[in-house]
């Protein structure tokens, strides 16, 4: 394979993986040659374009695990709602594990395990674990009631 074929075949994987998550490197204003960092004279991105563009490193090949720590951490809520959204999707017929501390998101997980100074204290579903009125329900109840007037 020639470095034109090459160089056109890693594009196409970009924009595509680009595409999955709704980002364009013209949204963000740059090119694949951009040097992105703090340091090094580069181009530093805001906290959210950060996260998306780490979300496209994990969808630019294929594969059938996902792990997440703390996705969402630098995204408004409007945001975060449409990069788990996607995050649904994307994570059809996958295992995927995603570390939050920001409990309205683990209602998309089909389990939840809540951790407890590096233990396991519970494990199930939100609902289960709402129901049974331990560490999760008490966690969820502490949070939730910043939204609540």
């Amino acid at each position: 394979m020639d470095s034109n074929t090459l160089s056109s075949t890693s594009g196409h994987k970009i924009d595509n993986a680009l595409s999955k998550i709704g980002l364009n490197l013209s949204d963000i204003k740059i090119t694949p040659d951009t040097m992105l960092s703090r340091e090094f004279s580069g181009q530093d991105l805001s906290g959210g374009e950060w996260q998306r563009l780490a979300l496209t490193r994990g969808l630019y090949r294929s594969h059938d695990l996902i792990v997440l720590d703390e996705p969402t951490a630098a995204i408004d809520p409007i945001e975060e709602a449409n990069v788990f959204d996607l995050f649904k999707k994307l994570s059809i017929e996958k295992t995927c594990i995603f570390v939050t501390h920001r409990l309205g998101s683990t209602k998309i997980a089909d389990r939840i395990i809540v951790m407890d100074k590096g233990e396991i204290v519970e494990y199930g579903s939100h609902q289960e674990l709402m129901e049974n009125k331990g560490k999760y329900y008490h966690l969820m109840e502490s949070q939730a009631k910043w939204y609540k007037r």
